[in-house]
């Protein structure tokens, strides 16, 4: 191995600037990234076949955000207010969410899920899980503890986006 810290290869070093390690590591990154995206899009494949993966994001967002505007929607899913209208009217149409007027105030619209639109919600979400459950099932005991010892780290990843 190089005595250059900046010429450690990723797979083998220390995860710590203590041991020598780059703290910055574009190769890792791109690894992670290239995995992330392609579990995320597997996962994503596991969803009902008439449901855009946009379409689902709003779903869950109304299942624990919800009831919300339509203003609010929009934010939490980062899409524009058309978009978000567009989105509404399609789940409403397959009767998964529903509007209603705000008594306060008449201008103003809340969408909550329907009753088919939570079952969707939780079948959706038990074949991920199902998906998921079937791939670590190939995994032997050491490879087990590894994602379980990586799960902190990969949440401490996701909190600074709230």
């Amino acid at each position: 191995m190089s005595a250059n810290p900046d010429s450690t290869d990723s797979t083998t070093a220390p995860a710590n600037a203590a041991g020598g390690a780059r703290l910055d590591d574009p190769e890792l990154a791109a690894r992670l990234r290239l995995v992330l995206n392609r579990l995320a899009r597997r996962l994503r494949s596991q969803t009902p076949e008439d449901l855009s993966p946009s379409l689902t994001s709003a779903l869950v967002t109304l299942e624990l955000r919800g009831p919300i505007t339509l203003g609010q929607l929009a934010v939490h899913e980062r899409v524009t207010p058309p978009s978000v209208t567009r989105m509404v009217a399609s789940l409403e149409e397959r009767g998964l969410v529903q509007r209603e007027v705000d008594p306060a105030d008449r201008r103003i619209a809340r969408v909550s899920l329907t009753t088919a639109g939570a079952r969707t919600v939780q079948r959706t979400r038990t074949r991920k899980t199902a998906y998921l459950a079937k791939k670590l099932r190939k995994l032997d005991e050491s490879e087990l503890a590894v994602v379980r010892q990586a799960l902190p780290v990969l949440e401490r990843l996701l909190e600074d986006d709230h």
